[in-house]
């Protein structure tokens, strides 16, 4: 255990060091190699900022609206045939568009449900075995200035649903 916790610490240092000895070794201008990636890094943020502050407002409007429940409810009945937990909705819905605001979805299940509980276990499964979807297609294509991104959209999605229901699944079998 020393020795991951030794390696878990050093880690990021060595590789520094690796780096700064081979820009050494083949005679590259360290320095200026690391500043012109932070000016291309901050050109970066700067392109994909108002990307962020539209994700951002939309997902809180979502959140504050109520609108995830609504759905959740209208969606329960056609789950339950299912037999997919409809505690669940509500993560299902938020976790492709907002990481925060799924953390905040799943923390509010396990606070009710507790986290050895099979919703507790199937909502902690999903936050591992899935991406906010919305949000990284959105900040990578509008970093590089892609416009068309409803089959990509659509591809991550249903990788997103087979996550889910993968999880659900795998969770069953293993409680």
């Amino acid at each position: 255990m020393k020795f991951i916790e030794f390696f878990s610490d050093s880690a990021m240092p060595l590789i520094i060091i690796i780096i700064v000895i081979y820009g050494i070794f083949e005679r590259k201008k360290i320095f200026d190699i690391f500043l012109d990636g932070a000016k291309d890094g901050i050109k970066i943020v700067l392109n994909i900022f108002p990307t962020l502050i539209g994700l951002f407002v939309a997902i809180g409007a979502l959140r504050s609206s109520g609108i995830i429940d609504v759905i959740a409810n209208f969606l329960a009945p056609a789950f339950n045939l299912l037999n997919f937990p409809t505690e669940i909705l509500p993560l299902s819905l938020i976790r492709p568009i907002s990481g925060s605001a799924s953390i905040a979805v799943a923390t509010d299940i396990m606070k009710n449900f507790g986290v050895d509980s099979n919703i507790g276990l199937i909502a902690s499964v999903i936050m591992g075995s899935t991406e906010t979807t919305v949000y990284t297609i959105a900040v990578y294509t509008s970093s590089v200035g892609i416009k068309k991104t409803r089959f990509v959209l659509w591809a991550a999605l249903i990788a997103d649903f087979v996550g889910m229901v993968t999880s659900v699944v795998v969770c069953r079998i293993l409680s």
